[in-house]
């Protein structure tokens, strides 16, 4: 479904915030709010806003990955494994 047919007024949004929000649930789409015919808000079902977030979160780990291969902070890993196996074991508590 296209988002330019999610576009509803804030007068529906107050008539019809149930059905609103059962349709965010099942379609999983986002609603787009307009007051007097400007863009002002848009609605997302939880799942789909979680799910958002996590996939930002992976991708700023991703960007920061890429900016320390860019600047060279990287090692190699046999070099890296080989230095995690010389740590000595924590004491278990």
């Amino acid at each position: 479904m296209k988002l330019s047919e999610q576009v509803k007024p804030i007068g529906y949004l107050k008539a019809h915030a149930p059905d609103v929000i059962r349709q965010l649930a099942d379609d999983r789409q986002p609603v787009v709010i307009t007051v007097h015919g400007e863009v002002k808000a848009m609605l997302q079902d939880i799942t789909q806003y979680e799910e958002t977030q996590e996939t930002l979160a992976l991708l700023r780990v991703l960007a920061l990955a890429n900016k320390q291969v860019e600047d060279g902070k990287v090692r190699p890993a046999k070099e890296t494994f080989a230095r995690l196996r010389a740590r000595p074991a924590k004491p278990e508590a």
